[in-house]
């Protein structure tokens, strides 16, 4: 049986890490794998995804065995690197019902409002400290070609009744936010801002505390697939009847999964930590903030007093092969700094501390997928959140769960579940051509724009060929 070999991640260097991973410091790690293991289910990735994973199952069957096995150490992926927003899947609304029908379009729409609860609890009750501020969750437009972005998603919303957003004017973004770049938009009382690597890290000491084994610094080389599977690590291997992967970007690897996956970074930087600045511009803390360009910007006040502002670089990696340079930004966030300098001139002084980047996986129509394996039935996967994770990582756990179990409920029946219902994206060359063509036009398309200047017609068109929406 044919072995599924898995792409090995470049670990970041601890300067290059993410603000929020240097933050709360280096701390301890588990035990790499050594030796021989035998468990009932195997994790592949300790990020949001593998640890909610985990988390379900333990709720679902208390007697299973279960590890998760991380490359590096847990968060150092996607889960903490990310810009720290926390907002439901009503944004997204239109886009998931493309997928799956409307109604069950509002049933994961008001899960992610349940995950979001669930997140305030586990703070709530000293379960784990994540900095979670339910301040607010803002998508504004800074220029005529942002006006209405939200439209389709805000009238379907309101449709179901759930009443999630609510009307932007000018003068409460520049009161709130402290700029007057945006000055039209919507926002999401019930949404806000978390330490994404705070969460990662208190989600494994929960897991751990659960009885659930971490093993971390044990990157997978290889899963030789059966009834049992066996996966191997340079010191060691685990044998477990299913198998998870929740390894984010790097599930590019398996040519099964590449065929409608596609691999961007997004690019963060953070300032020197400024809270008197930010406090005499009126900046409340807690609120998040996009923008409604394709290669959005995002952007927070964190809680030490640093702006966090990120943007999608549209960078795309040729067969979804990246490495160290997906770590961080040979530019340094220079189009982050320029950006930044425009929302806020005031701040142009600002030193920035940190720049960081991270892989970013993605399907055509932006929106996860979960599945099995198609010749392994024993082995699932979930991939293509497209940067947005934090309350929906949960729901994710969710099916995947379900689906290692078997079982035919509201999860693992979800219309998220199937991978040959998806766009399949063209081979390469094709398609890493067309990525850099489509990514020219979007910067071409995006300064033109942000100046309220028409941009040239062939933007506009080959713009178009862009999957799905905003890159994160």
């Amino acid at each position: 049986m044919a072995e599924i070999r898995l792409r090995q991640p470049a670990a970041a260097a601890p300067a290059e890490r993410s603000f929020w991973l240097q933050d709360i410091g280096a701390g301890p790690v588990t035990a790499p794998l050594q030796g021989d293991l035998k468990v009932d289910v195997a994790i592949v990735g300790g990020g949001y995804t593998g640890l909610w994973t985990a988390l379900r199952l333990r709720d679902a069957a208390p007697n299973l065995q279960i590890a998760v096995l991380e490359a590096d150490f847990c968060g150092s992926g996607a889960s903490g690197r990310n810009g720290g927003q926390v907002h439901s899947w009503y944004a997204e609304l239109d886009q998931i019902a493309a997928v799956v029908g409307l109604d069950e379009a509002r049933r994961l729409c008001a899960a992610s409002v349940d995950a979001i609860a669930e997140l305030a609890d586990l703070q709530r009750s000293g379960t784990i400290d994540m900095d979670l501020r339910l301040n607010g969750w803002m998508w504004t437009a800074s220029s005529r070609a942002q006006e209405g972005a939200w439209a389709k998603a805000e009238a379907l919303t309101a449709e179901t009744g759930a009443g999630r957003f609510r009307p932007l004017s000018a003068d409460e973004i520049a009161r709130r936010t402290g700029s007057s770049a945006s000055y039209m938009g919507i926002v999401e009382d019930q949404a806000g801002t978390v330490h994404p690597a705070k969460l990662a890290r208190g989600l494994r000491d929960l897991a751990l505390a659960r009885g659930i084994v971490v093993h971390e610094r044990s990157p997978v080389l290889k899963v030789v697939p059966g009834d049992p599977a066996t996966l191997h690590t340079a010191s060691g291997s685990l044998t477990a009847s299913k198998v998870a992967l929740a390894a984010n970007a790097w599930l590019s690897a398996l040519p099964e999964l590449r065929r409608y996956l596609y691999v961007v970074d997004s690019v963060i930087v953070a300032t020197a930590p400024i809270p008197e600045r930010l406090d005499s511009l009126g900046w409340e803390e807690g609120i998040s903030i996009c923008d409604s360009q394709k290669q959005v910007l995002y952007y927070q006040r964190a809680l030490s007093g640093r702006v966090v502002f990120g943007r999608g670089s549209g960078n795309v990696a040729f067969r979804g092969d990246f490495g160290a340079d997906f770590n961080r930004s040979p530019t340094r966030g220079r189009d982050n700094i320029r950006e930044l300098k425009r929302v806020y001139p005031s701040l142009a002084d600002v030193p920035i501390a940190f720049d960081w980047s991270g892989p970013i996986d993605c399907v055509a129509e932006h929106i996860p997928v979960f599945d099995r394996l198609e010749t392994h039935p024993n082995i699932v996967f979930g991939m293509g959140f497209n940067g947005t994770g934090i309350a929906q990582a949960p729901i994710a756990g969710r099916i995947l769960a379900s689906l290692m179990l078997g079982r035919d409920d509201r999860w693992g029946t979800c219309g998220l579940v199937g991978l040959k219902g998806r766009t399949r994206l063209p081979p390469e060359p094709f398609r890493y051509v067309g990525a850099k063509l489509v990514r020219k036009a979007i910067r071409t398309r995006n300064d033109a724009e942000i100046r309220n200047e028409e941009a040239p017609a062939w933007t506009r068109h080959v713009s178009r060929l862009m999957p799905g929406g905003s890159e994160h």
